[in-house]
């Protein structure tokens, strides 16, 4: 089956018409028999209808002949989709249905009058370019629409290739977007992609003996041969490849066609792109992450992924040529990989609704298999359960985009979204999937760069992910060896934490019947239960103390110290000045208003002198413009505050939580929140306008969430009074949120 085929049937066709409009003696001006559609764009499948218009000017009346022009088709056998129309009535009605618009936009003549044919085609192009921008959103929803009702071609395992989301009818929006002249498609990805698809619609109606759609589980192996593929298998592959790839055109056509419709008309005189610099070798164009004018990806292996995660983070899109480029021109990531190519990848799988057409965009550009080869294992691999509404690769991405939500549950959020994003990656085998997948994670987590501990905390929690659900369902949750039965496979609070979270994330993405009330109350119960059979208290380690510090700090009241040094990606900052209330907070001030991403921190007293280490994502920091900008704000010279204001950078709210187990000379506050210039200076504000001091702080983010723990005492250098600590947690959880 081929284009050639198509073309032949609509020949056929297209006699029989001829045939049929000369039998009965239709005038010869002002009257013409129009093919529309699929007919229209002669793509006849062996039982498709004909879709024709008998079109007349308004001074041609319609006699006999426009109702006996349908006998000769009739009885010819041919299926035929009929209207008589005066010239005015197809204009009226293609605009009052988009449908019908649709349809007409690929109007053919077929015999009659071609003048009037020429007229008519003019018209309906003009109208539908004229009236574009206010057309469009009512297009895009009815897609929307469209998409949830049917579901995706990709995931589907009966799948409607005409009308499902990547199917048929999405070729022909594409091409109906192409004729508004706002929006360019990639039309020769577009068109192969379509002739393909067209191939499979060919082999479904002659396999199945009529004219339908939808590719039922029987018909697979039949279409094979005829496809010249060589079982079922590879036919549901071939099939789901086009319709993904559809699909991910669709989605980046129709993002570039809503900022059209969203953009103020531009100037005759404005031709360039306005682009606006993100840093870093980016910018931001249209709504599209794209490389700054200035940018050089031969030097920066770590740019693709920075552009994936500001495009993800931004929910714009993530250019397909830029991507391109950078996979030609970027060098490869060293291995292990450094932190801050971690963090990206981490900060690009916890940005939510975003992810999925970014993650879509390295799939099609094939990027990802230069960041992640394994993926290729379950790229469009179908669950063996029915319960999974996607394929493995797609739900392993939801799974992502559900446990972002999650991150403020967790103290670990880099460990969550990793192991989010490889709990379903040993599918496809022999061996069950979560003990397949335990090595293979293993291997992936110490070559992004975590270290020995974290990367088994990945590979358990990839080994262990159906655990409390298996466990929870089908054991009697009073016995004491159902908890056992967790807590000898789960080391520690924090990986029970991790594996609660990664479970309902994994639920949630795989179908609404999988996380029910009554489910998640089950596993809620159980992981109550297991926690307190396990360890509570914190740990932190110490680094050592080696800092020398100046004899002006120790003899001059205000002096203050700050030297940097730089180890390559980054810089480690060490402020030293004599101890007092706020100098925590001025000294993350003054590092915050450099707008530099702190990585980590640690902060500590030694014989009344505060001294803290900063560890920063750049280079170039001059220490002495630092210390200027500490000084001016230590004299209330410089107002932080109203520069540092909260933003909701995730839309998820702070979490704030005491422990008071952790220390006997301290109360422990943990504090996670979104990563963003301010948040220690924020928190540390906050206890000092309580009149409390920062004993010591433990500062980490972890990719898009900060997560810092803060040793806190009252002027007399003890832990806090319960009263005292539920007034901290509360000051420092309203100086994080927005409307604080």
């Amino acid at each position: 089956m081929t284009a050639a085929d198509r073309a032949e049937r609509a020949r056929a066709a297209d006699a029989l018409c001829q045939e049929a409009f000369a039998s009965v003696g239709c005038p010869e001006t002002g009257v013409a028999l129009v093919a529309v559609g699929g007919y229209g764009r002669e793509e006849l499948a062996p039982y498709s209808d004909l879709d024709v218009v008998l079109v007349h000017d308004v001074e041609v009346e319609a006699g006999e002949w426009a109702g006996k022009i349908w006998y000769p088709l009739w009885d010819s056998g041919a299926n035929i989709d009929h209207a008589v129309r005066s010239f005015p009535e197809v204009l009226e009605q293609a605009g009052a249905d988009l449908k019908v618009a649709l349809g007409l936009l690929d109007l053919r003549h077929l015999a009659g009058d071609p003048n009037l044919t020429l007229r008519l085609r003019t018209a309906i192009l003009a109208a539908w370019r004229r009236d574009a921008k206010q057309r469009l959103p009512q297009l895009h929803d009815l897609v929307r629409d469209r998409g949830s009702l049917l579901g995706e071609i990709a995931h589907l395992s009966v799948p409607d290739i005409k009308e499902a989301t990547g199917g048929l009818r999405d070729a022909t929006v594409l091409k109906a977007l192409t004729a508004t002249w706002l929006v360019d498609v990639p039309h020769g990805e577009l068109e192969s992609c379509r002739q393909a698809l067209l191939d499979v619609r060919d082999v479904v109606h002659q396999v199945a003996g009529r004219g339908t759609d939808r590719i039922a589980p029987e018909l697979w192996a039949d279409m094979a041969p005829l496809l010249e593929l060589p079982d079922a298998a590879a036919v549901q592959l071939h099939v789901r490849r086009l319709g993904k790839r559809i699909t991910h055109l669709s989605r980046l056509v129709w993002r570039r066609a809503d900022a059209v419709v969203r953009r103020p008309a531009r100037s005759a005189t404005t031709r360039r792109p306005q682009l606006t610099s993100l840093g870093n070798g980016l910018a931001i164009a249209y709504e599209e992450i794209v490389l700054d004018r200035d940018a050089k990806p031969s030097g920066d292996p770590l740019l693709l992924l920075r552009a994936a995660a500001e495009a993800a983070e931004r929910d714009v899109v993530l250019e397909p040529s830029t991507t391109a480029r950078l996979i030609a021109e970027v060098p490869p990531i060293p291995e292990p990989w450094p932190a801050e190519a971690r963090d990206l990848l981490v900060r690009l799988l916890a940005a939510g609704r975003g992810l999925l057409p970014v993650w879509e965009t390295l799939e099609e550009t094939g990027a990802l298999a230069t960041i992640l080869p394994e993926w290729e294992r379950v790229r469009l691999l179908p669950h063996a359960s029915v319960v999974h509404r996607f394929t493995v690769d797609r739900h392993l991405v939801e799974t992502c985009i559900e446990a972002s939500a999650l991150i403020r549950r967790v103290s670990r959020p880099d460990v969550l979204m990793i192991s989010a994003l490889l709990h379903d990656i040993g599918k496809g085998g022999t061996v069950e999937h979560s003990i397949a997948g335990e090595p293979i994670a293993r291997e992936i987590a110490a070559r992004v760069g975590f270290d020995a501990r974290e990367t088994e905390l990945v590979a358990a929690l990839v080994r262990w992910h159906l655990l409390l659900p298996q466990t929870a369902t089908t054991r009697d949750p009073e016995d004491p060896q159902t908890v056992e039965l967790v807590t000898t496979r789960i080391h520690d609070r924090e990986e029970l934490e991790l594996l609660a979270a990664l479970t309902e994330a994994d639920a949630k993405a795989t179908s609404e019947k999988a996380w029910t009330t009554w489910r998640a109350s089950l596993i809620r119960s159980l992981v109550r239960r297991a926690s307190v059979e396990l360890s509570e208290h914190l740990t932190f380690e110490e680094e050592p103390r080696t800092v020398d510090v100046p004899a002006s700090v120790r003899s001059v009241p205000n002096a203050v110290a700050v030297t940097v040094t730089e180890d390559g990606d980054g810089s480690t900052i060490t402020v030293m000045s004599r101890d007092r209330v706020g100098l925590l907070a001025d000294t993350a001030a003054a590092i915050a208003l450099q707008r530099v991403s702190i990585r980590a921190a640690r902060v500590w007293t030694e014989d009344g002198i505060g001294i803290s280490r900063w560890q920063v994502s750049r280079t170039g920091i001059d220490a002495k413009v630092l210390r200027e900008r500490l000084e001016a704000i230590a004299e209330g010279r410089l107002d932080a505050g109203t520069r540092l204001r909260p933003a909701d950078a995730d839309g998820l709210a702070p979490i704030v939580v005491l422990h008071p187990e952790a220390s006997e000379r301290a109360t422990v506050l943990e504090v996670r929140a979104a990563d963003r210039p301010g948040v220690v200076h924020l928190v540390c504000a906050a206890l000092a306008g309580l009149g409390l001091t920062v004993r010591s702080a433990h500062v980490d983010t972890l990719g898009p969430q900060a997560v810092d723990v803060f040793y806190v005492q009252d002027a007399d250098a003890e832990a806090l009074s319960a009263e005292r600590a539920a007034a901290a947690a509360d000051a420092v959880r309203t100086a994080l949120s927005p409307s604080g």
